[in-house]
């Protein structure tokens, strides 16, 4: 009986550990979105691809469309790459 009990015990303590140590997942956008029916504008954006999102709105009632963040330039550019710097040359 005791051993059971510390054996739960344990467990729920591991458990715990484990929950607090989980981050939660980082919101994407992707640069299509399935819009019309149950979702709100812009829509549930998670497809890379125009035929990533016509397949899963097939027989929804759905539509595919570009996401706006990317279709009006609200993405952030990306950031651009230091310059290398490079010792010149001595001529022979």
């Amino acid at each position: 009986m005791r051993k059971t009990q510390l054996v739960l015990l344990m467990l729920g303590a591991a458990v715990l550990a484990g929950f607090a140590t989980v981050t939660p997942a980082a919101a994407r956008d992707y640069p299509w979105c399935a819009q019309g029916g149950e979702y709100d504008y812009p829509g549930e954006c998670a497809y890379n691809s125009y035929e990533q999102c016509q397949a899963s709105v097939s027989g929804r009632l759905l539509y595919c469309d570009r996401n706006p963040r990317f279709g009006y330039g609200q993405e952030q550019p990306p950031q651009p790459r230091p310059h290398r710097r490079t010792r010149p040359v001595a001529p022979y």
